[in-house]
């Protein structure tokens, strides 16, 4: 899983079939069948350039999507959230992060090992204790963002709710750049035990790039530094 992880973010057009033979060429001696089972397991699909690690409820509102040519021009005007696969040395874990579009600074993050919508819930609540709310907070269409658990605290905040359309690779590109950092500066240059190393590990990374790690985006400051000095 860890394999196909690294090589998806590289070539996130693979289906079952061309990771197959990519894997077979790395010397695993696995089948379609398997490969298209573990690729399912972390919400990976070919055509799609994200992972698709939520899924739709039957019966949850899917809100429209509100950022179509909108400009990027301030904090708070936009956050998003999303979630990752992170692999530990046996097993797999899932990660949420909240971020904002502008500065690119990560609010709040968590981690967990089901899908469930608590911990999703948990990172919201966490990002509006830093005493901020946005304009607009974009998600998928996953069952996790979609329930009335995670959208109340929204709406009774005045938040306008944006969701991606299904397939459209771009509408959540700043949460999608956070996962290449992540995965590339982070995750695959450890080699976490467990969910309780992984958190330590990724809590230095979280806290190195808000405050030390420059953005070229950003005339290379800090995303702490562009958020809080316009917030």
């Amino acid at each position: 899983m860890r394999a196909i992880d690294e090589q998806y973010l590289s070539t996130p057009f693979y289906g079952r079939r061309r990771m197959t033979q990519w894997l077979r060429g790395e010397g695993h001696e696995v089948n379609e069948k398997r490969v298209g089972r573990l690729m399912s397991a972390m919400g990976i699909e070919a055509i799609y350039p994200k992972s698709r690690l939520s899924k739709p409820a039957p019966g949850h509102r899917i809100y429209p999507y509100l950022l179509r040519g909108v400009a990027i021009g301030r904090v708070n005007q936009v956050w998003s959230t999303d979630i990752t696969y992170i692999p530990l040395r046996q097993g797999f874990a899932y990660l949420v992060a909240v971020i904002d579009w502008y500065s690119r600074y990560v609010l709040s993050w968590e981690l967990s090992v089901t899908m469930d919508t608590e911990f999703c819930v948990s990172a919201l609540s966490e990002a509006f204790s830093v005493g901020r709310r946005p304009e607009i907070f974009n998600t998928d269409q996953g069952a996790q963002f979609t329930s009335e658990a995670f959208t109340t605290p929204l709406l009774e905040l005045g938040v306008s709710i944006s969701m991606d359309g299904r397939g459209r690779a771009l509408d959540n590109v700043f949460i999608e750049r956070l996962w290449r950092s992540v995965k590339y500066e982070e995750v695959y240059l450890r080699d976490y035990r467990d969910v309780v190393h992984s958190r330590r590990s990724l809590r230095a990374y979280f806290r190195f790039y808000n405050t030390e790690r420059p953005h070229q985006a950003l005339g290379y400051r800090t995303p702490e530094q562009v958020y809080w000095e316009a917030a």
